[in-house]
């Protein structure tokens, strides 16, 4: 009986090793996105919002109108009508506006 705790703590233990071992290589990967009151962003289109396959694949700009926990932010449009629901950071990235001022 010894011998079989003995082999289960071994594989316990291995397994916890190969978890922490893939959980280190996700997040060396993962980028951090924190959103700011006031930052513009585009957030990521909906399969029913998409018509074909050329479609753009993010919408906006949207502003960022209040941070809440864990990632999730309420949006209004530029306009300042409110967005229903809240969005998650995975779905969302910063807009760049680019200003071309000519030299005339």
């Amino acid at each position: 009986m010894d011998l079989l705790d003995e082999i289960r703590e071994e594989a316990r233990l291995k397994a916890e090793a190969v978890k922490r071992r893939v959980e280190r290589r996700y997040n060396s990967r993962i980028k951090p996105r924190q959103f700011r009151d006031g930052d513009l962003v585009m957030r990521k289109a909906h399969q029913y919002e998409m018509e074909n396959k050329l479609s753009p694949k993010w919408t906006g700009p949207f502003r960022i109108t209040e941070a809440l926990r864990n990632g999730a932010y309420r949006l209004e449009t530029l306009e300042g009508g409110a967005i229903p629901r809240t969005w998650n950071a995975t779905h969302l990235k910063f807009y760049y506006s680019y200003i071309i001022i000519s030299s005339d």
